[in-house]
């Protein structure tokens, strides 16, 4: 409750959070609110040209490139795209924090080895690495979001590793020593419990970097594949169509924008909040 009424104070973090709730009911009611099915390719959807109809009362936002409706392929797509947003980053996370406490707690040469693969991992340009993993494996909704935890977990390894090192100096992890505490109950019991406010915040700002890669993925052609709607592949298959037809790339970039600030604003407002070297600043 503390956590809520110090986000209410905030604007920036009640916008994040309107939106990002917003999104997510969206995407729920998505078959509820869709007008039409999202791969409908609907006979009055084109022009006598064959060129795709703009924003208007019988399509809110336009249709596509085959006459499909682009508010619902959006809502649909935003179905996608937050499940891999959290299926992918909560991948990521619990990756991170295995491997960040894990290396923190044993120290040695377990420890520098684990931090050496993090470090070999860091240097490779994500997204590079997305796109090679994703063109080896055979992209679907549930292999791009475990190419995404696997190029994302190295920056929540990194922090947690650095916190699991400043903890395990501590007198109470000392004294659990002491009295003989298994160095599993220390890493659950002490440590895990310690480290929940750096997963809540790494967790909810890479939403918003997820999100981005996804897309990103989707409109190189390697993310999700059509039919299936994201908000990445819809820009991809309209691409060609940005002069012509403006609003297939302005909105769907647009919505990608919104949802992205808005988990970022939301991830900042965490951050301040539960992270007790940042209160009182700024």
């Amino acid at each position: 409750m503390r956590v809520l009424r110090e986000m209410m104070s905030r604007p920036s973090a009640v916008f994040g959070l309107f939106v990002v709730g917003a999104v997510v009911i969206l995407a729920i009611a998505a078959p509820l609110l869709a007008p039409y099915s999202p791969d409908e390719q609907m006979f009055d959807g084109l022009s006598l040209e064959g060129a795709p109809l703009p924003p208007s009362a019988q399509f809110l936002l336009g249709t596509d490139t085959l006459g499909r409706d682009l508010f619902s392929r959006l809502l649909f797509g935003a179905r996608t795209s937050l499940l891999i947003g959290l299926v992918a980053n909560g991948a990521a996370v619990l990756i991170g924090l295995f491997v960040g406490s894990v290396a923190g707690y044993l120290r040695g040469w377990p420890g520098n080895l684990l931090m050496r693969f993090t470090d070999l991992m860091t240097a490779f340009p994500a997204l590079l690495l997305a796109i090679v993993l994703a063109a080896l494996l055979r992209p679907s909704l549930w292999i791009v979001a475990l190419v995404i935890a696997l190029v994302n977990w190295v920056q929540v390894a990194r922090i947690v590793f650095t916190e699991t090192r400043s903890l395990v100096e501590r007198d109470f992890i000392l004294a659990e020593r002491s009295l003989g505490a298994g160095h599993a109950r220390i890493l659950i019991h002490h440590i895990l419990p310690h480290l929940m406010p750096v997963a809540i915040v790494w967790g909810t700002l890479g939403i918003a970097t997820t999100v981005l890669l996804e897309a990103s993925l989707s409109f190189l052609g390697v993310g999700v594949q059509p039919p299936q709607p994201s908000w990445g592949n819809i820009i991809f298959e309209s691409q060609s169509y940005f002069q012509s037809a403006p609003w297939l790339v302005f909105i769907p970039g647009a919505v990608i924008l919104l949802t992205a600030l808005s988990f970022n604003l939301l991830g900042d407002a965490l951050r301040d909040i539960l992270d007790p070297t940042q209160r009182g600043r700024g």
